[in-house]
Formats: C-alpha cells, sequence, structure tokens
C-alpha cells in the first residue's frame, strides 16, 4: 500500500477477536486499565462506517484518505492528517459501560458516527493539504491561529454557518467552521445548494466546491501516520477516565430556581398528601432529559445534573406536585428547556473541541 492516500482502505469489517472482558461486570470492567482492552481499529464496529467514508471521498474524485486509530476520543491532531476514533466505539461492551456512564454514546448509531467521521475528515484533509495556509482559505472561514475558546456562546439564529453537529459547532472557531462546511459539502445528498439558498454560508459551500474540485486527484503534501495518545499508551483506568470525562461535562456552579419552581409546584398544607416534585422528577427524568437533550443539542449527563439540582431544590423547599400530571410534565420539560438554553448561553457551557 505505502501511500497514505490508500492506507485506510485495509480496514476490514469483521467479527471482533474475542475479549475476556466481554462478560464482566461494570465495577470490575472501571478497573482495567484502558491500554489492556488491547483493541484495534481492525476488525471493530466501527470499520464499516470507515468504508462508507472512503467511499464518500472517493465518489467526489479526492484521493485522500485518513489514517484511523483509537484513543479516548475523536480528534484530528493539528498537522496530521489522521483520524482518533473514541475505543468505546470498538466494542458493543463498551459502547454499553460508555451509556451507563454518560447517558448516551456520541457517534454511538451509524448515522451518529458518520456525521463526526465527515467533521473529522475535514481537518484531517486540511492538514493533508495544508490549507490553513492558503490566503482564500483565510478570508473565507478566518485564520487558525485564533485562539481556541474554553466556552462559546453560539447564535442559533445565524445564517452565516452551516449546521451539522449539534451546539452549532461551526460557530466556535474557524477551524470547526471549515471542517462543519466540508461535512455538509461531503454528505451523499445532502441538497446544500438549496438547503442554504439565501443564507451567507452559501458562499463557503460554493468556495468548498471549488476548493475540493481543485484538489480532485491531487496527492496529499503531508502523509505521516503519527498516532497521538493511542489506546496501547493510556495507562488510566476506565473509572479514572470516566471519573474525569464527568467533570469535564457536568454543572460547574449551582443554579437556583426558586422562583421557576415555586410557580409549577407548591409548598401549601393542601397539597401535601400529593406526590412530591422531586419525585415525580425522578421519576420522569430518563424521558425529559432525552427530549431536551434532542431540542437543546447539550450532553444527557450535564442535563442530569441539571435535574439532580433541580430535584434538590424541590426537597429543600418541600415543594409538591399541585396539578394534573400531564400539564405539569409538559410545563417542566418547557422549564428544564430555558434552563439548559440558560446555562448553554451563560458561558458556563463546556466546548469538546
Amino acid at each position: 500500500m505505502g501511500d497514505l492516500e490508500t492506507s485506510s482502505e485495509s480496514v476490514k469489517a469483521s467479527q471482533p477477536e474475542p475479549v475476556e472482558w466481554a462478560d464482566w461486570s461494570d465495577e470490575k470492567l472501571l478497573d482495567l486499565r484502558l491500554c489492556d482492552l488491547h483493541l484495534t481499529v481492525e476488525g471493530s464496529q466501527i470499520a464499516e462506517q470507515i468504508r462508507q467514508l472512503n467511499d464518500e471521498l472517493a465518489a467526489r474524485g479526492l484521493r485522500f484518505r485518513p489514517h484511523f486509530w483509537l484513543s479516548n476520543e475523536w480528534f484530528s491532531p493539528d498537522g496530521v492528517p489522521s483520524i482518533a476514533v473514541p475505543f468505546y466505539l470498538a466494542h458493543p461492551r463498551l459502547a454499553k459501560l460508555e451509556l451507563a456512564q454518560m447517558l448516551e454514546v456520541e457517534g454511538g448509531t451509524a448515522n451518529a458516527c458518520m456525521r463526526i467521521l465527515r467533521h473529522e475528515a475535514g481537518h484531517a484533509l486540511e492538514n493533508a493539504y495544508r490549507l490553513r495556509r492558503r490566503r482564500d482559505r483565510q478570508v473565507v472561514f478566518g485564520r487558525s491561529t485564533q485562539s481556541y475558546p474554553k466556552y462559546y456562546t453560539p447564535k442559533p439564529y445565524s445564517k452565516s454557518y452551516v449546521m451539522h453537529l449539534d451546539m452549532w459547532y461551526a460557530q466556535s472557531h474557524p477551524d470547526e467552521d471549515f471542517a462543519e462546511t466540508f461535512a455538509v459539502w461531503l454528505t451523499p445528498q445532502s441538497e446544500w445548494r438549496q438547503r442554504y439558498a439565501g443564507w451567507p454560508a452559501l458562499k463557503k459551500l460554493e468556495y468548498m466546491d471549488g476548493l475540493m474540485t481543485s484538489l480532485a486527484g491531487a496527492r496529499p503534501s503531508v502523509r505521516t501516520r503519527e498516532q497521538v495518545d493511542p489506546i496501547s499508551r493510556l495507562k488510566r483506568t476506565l473509572k479514572e477516565y470516566y471519573d474525569e470525562k464527568r467533570k469535564r461535562f457536568g454543572v460547574d456552579h449551582p443554579m437556583f430556581y426558586d422562583r421557576d419552581l415555586r410557580r409549577l409546584f407548591s409548598d401549601q398544607t393542601a397539597f401535601k398528601t400529593n406526590p412530591t416534585a422531586a419525585s415525580l422528577i425522578n421519576r420522569l427524568r430518563k424521558s425529559i432529559r432525552r427530549h431536551v437533550a434532542k431540542w437543546t443539542g447539550e450532553y444527557q449527563y450535564t442535563i442530569d445534573r441539571l435535574l439532580d439540582d433541580m430535584m434538590r431544590r424541590c426537597r429543600e423547599l418541600d415543594l409538591h406536585v399541585a396539578g394534573p400530571e400531564e400539564q405539569v410534565k409538559l410545563e417542566f420539560t418547557v422549564l428544564l428547556t430555558l434552563q439548559t438554553m440558560n446555562y448553554l448561553h451563560s458561558g458556563r457551557h463546556r466546548v469538546a473541541l
């Protein structure tokens, strides 16, 4: 093989090798170090999606094919034309553990995985052809030298950016704007000309179309297969990994909702025999959390922490249900959505860049 643009075609989809930890309990599995999972991309669950990505690149006339390896999260290292894939996508047992620990699996479905792969392929392709150095690219998307923010406050109604990943990701940095625009351009049947007609973002897509046409058939100038933080070198246990991850996606500061909670629930004696507000929220939390995550784009784990805080305040205020359950459920869902959006726009929202 030899060339980078063909190297990842060797990734084969097959039945994963049997592993001794597949039937372990969560408690036992969490004590295992990441490096001791002994996993590779080849033969893993994600191999089929990688092959699909390669097919999409080939259909566009691009010779570039990213190199892949397993790590602790999704990323494409600066200057490296490759993509790191989170280890939990390599085996169904690890995806199950990720779900138990974080309440969702980022990239856990074929469609979600492809969306992220196309985005990361945009970063990797920029590295492969050194596109960040181009003056025209800088004019259209901005300079890559701009500092990455710890936090950002997106503008949901802006039409200057495409919409691909959640959280209006293109707005966070010029490099993410490029990667998101590339992902929309690459997606089969995306009909981006019609979808973004009249938007300033259409000019970015038209630029991307012309740039990729000029690169069709061209060999990448950067073809290193360097791996950053491969799973084989990660010595942390799964428990340490998830402790850190939950801290990163949790709520930074306590939040208080007394006025809104008192409007929705009651501490009056007449309602003391009704179910407590905290018990109702706890019973409904899974379905409400999922719906609010869908419409806000926020991580379910973050929303779950907000729910914990709300339930704590309900208990402290001794609040009880004071109306029909379906109506209370609807109004509480609206309240949680608003609080989640306030959290997102407050500057406390963490950006996984």
